[in-house]
């Protein structure tokens, strides 16, 4: 098996889970039963940096929060696909209306719902605080957990390995 790292050199396309990837998972209720989740803002520089050299980003996540939907949209994410009953079925949909290659896309999950598209993708990666059978079917785990920076490894060493990382332009949020 190739070094994970060559396997970076292909990457064209980053596709996130979000609560357990972009948050650590828990989710707060409010009095009113609305449930409030945090990101970080180091994931959201990179996200944004990653949208703005040229690299597609797309979400899809089960849960249904529109708060999440808007905190994408802020950063230059315009695929955000919220409510995703059957995350495999969408993937290959996105692959064909995109024309994606798979082995092009890094596909970060963290639970059983993400098992099936991190099987079909060139790096399949995780938070370190994923489950045992997303781990074994990782060919990258970061050492940050869900919510506290897993996002930012991997656009990180992604854009490290192309040579687009630090060549920043400023900031556009």
């Amino acid at each position: 098996m190739k070094n994970y790292k060559q396997l970076l050199s292909n990457i064209n396309t980053f596709i996130f889970d979000v609560d357990g990837v972009m948050t650590s998972g828990i989710v707060l209720l409010s009095p009113g039963g609305e449930m409030l989740r945090s990101m970080n803002v180091k994931d959201g520089y990179a996200l944004q940096l990653a949208v703005r050299k040229g690299y597609q980003i797309i979400i899809i996540s089960g849960g249904s929060c529109e708060s999440v939907r808007h905190r994408f949209q802020l950063l230059g994410i315009d695929e955000v696909y919220l409510g995703v009953g059957n995350k495999l079925k969408l993937f290959e949909k996105l692959l064909s209306d995109n024309k994606l290659d798979p082995v092009r896309v890094l596909y970060m999950g963290d639970d059983i719902p993400d098992f099936k598209v991190m099987n079909k993708v060139g790096v399949p990666a995780c938070p370190a605080n994923a489950v045992e059978e997303i781990k074994a079917v990782s060919k990258y785990i970061s050492s940050f957990e869900g919510g506290n920076g897993c996002v930012r490894d991997v656009i990180e060493q992604v854009m490290k390995v192309h040579g687009t990382w630090f060549d920043d332009d400023g900031f556009l949020w």
